[in-house]
C-alpha cells in the first residue's frame, strides 16, 4: 500500500475532516480526497462516510486505520535505516504532570526501543506552561490538557475535572473548603476556584505542590481536597460529594510551528493508538 495514500487516509481519520487534514499535510483538500479515493479502490472498501456535514470512520476505516499505523512505522523505521543511523534527531516532548503515573513511560520506552537514533527530551509540567513552551519554539509535541479557548491539537480523549480526597473526607458546609492543588498557572486550580466562587463556597489553599505525588501525599494526609481528571484519579483517592460540579475538557496532542519529523509522527500515533490503556 502506498505510504502516501495511508498518510493522508490517517491524517483525515484523526481529525475527521478532510480541511483539517489537508492544513496538517500542507497538501490541498482535492489532492487528500483522491488519496483517500485511491486507497478506497485499492482496497474495494468504503473507509470513511463523508457528507457536506460530517466524516465518520466505517467499520473497514477502523481496521484500515490500525493497519496504516503498523504500515507506516515499519516504513519510517526502514527509511532511518537506509538513510544512515548515523543521523540523529531530537524530538522535544511535553508531557502534563497527571499523566506521567499512566503508561505514558511505556509508550516512551517503545519508541527509544524502535527509534535508538532520536533523541527524546522529555519536559514534565503544567498544560499552559507547556503550551507557552510550544508557542515559543521550546518543544516539538505537548500530551496535555487544552486551555479553555485554545483551538487546534488532536484530541485523545475528552475528559472532566471532579473532586477527590482521601477516603472518608467530610467537609463542613459552613467552613472555608481546603484546596489542595497546582501553583498557578493551573488548569485544575482555576477550575476548582472558579466552581467554588461561582457557588459562593468559602476556600482556602491548604496545600500547593508542583508535582502529583505532592498533591496524593496532601490529600491522603487529609488536609483538602483535589480538583482532578475524572480517568486519572492518583491512587487511593476517591470522589468526594457535596462540592460545586467542575467543568470539562479535552486531553490533546499539539504540534509545534514546524512540521514534526517521521519519529515525531510515530511517537503521535503510538500515544493516539494506546488512549484507551492510558485511562484507568
Amino acid at each position: 500500500m502506498d505510504p502516501v495514500l495511508l498518510r493522508s487516509f490517517t491524517a483525515v481519520a484523526r481529525a475527521l475532516s478532510f480541511t483539517r487534514a489537508a492544513a496538517a499535510l500542507d497538501l490541498r483538500q482535492s489532492t487528500v480526497s483522491q488519496h483517500v479515493r485511491r486507497l478506497e479502490e485499492t482496497v474495494g472498501r468504503t473507509l470513511l462516510d463523508r457528507d457536506t456535514h460530517r466524516v465518520a470512520l466505517t467499520a473497514d476505516g477502523e481496521a484500515m486505520l490500525e493497519y496504516a499505523g503498523t504500515i507506516l512505522d515499519a516504513t519510517d523505521r526502514a527509511l532511518a535505516h537506509f538513510r544512515g543511523a548515523d543521523v540523529r534527531q531530537r524530538l522535544r516532548l511535553g508531557v502534563s504532570e497527571d499523566l506521567v503515573l499512566t503508561r505514558v513511560p511505556t509508550i516512551l520506552a517503545d519508541f527509544r526501543s524502535r527509534h535508538p537514533a532520536v533523541d527524546l527530551e522529555l519536559t514534565v509540567g503544567l498544560s499552559e506552561t507547556l503550551e507557552a513552551a510550544l508557542d515559543h519554539g521550546d518543544l516539538d509535541l505537548v500530551f496535555a490538557k487544552r486551555s479553555p479557548g485554545r483551538t487546534g491539537g488532536t484530541r485523545v480523549w475528552p475528559d472532566r475535572f471532579v473532586w477527590c480526597g482521601a477516603p472518608g473526607t467530610r467537609l463542613a458546609p459552613d467552613a472555608p473548603v481546603p484546596l489542595v492543588g497546582y501553583p498557578p498557572p493551573s488548569l485544575s486550580r482555576a477550575a476548582a476556584i472558579a466552581a467554588l466562587e461561582a457557588a459562593g463556597r468559602a476556600w482556602r489553599v491548604a496545600c500547593t505542590s508542583g508535582s502529583l505525588s505532592g498533591l496524593r501525599a496532601a490529600a491522603l494526609a487529609g488536609l483538602g481536597v483535589v480538583a482532578h481528571a475524572e480517568t486519572l484519579l492518583p491512587a487511593g483517592l476517591v470522589p468526594i460529594p457535596g462540592l460545586p460540579p467542575l467543568g470539562g475538557f479535552d486531553f490533546t496532542l499539539q504540534t509545534g510551528r514546524r512540521t514534526l519529523s517521521a519519529p515525531g509522527d510515530a511517537l503521535a500515533r503510538a500515544i493516539l493508538d494506546s488512549a484507551a490503556t492510558l485511562r484507568t
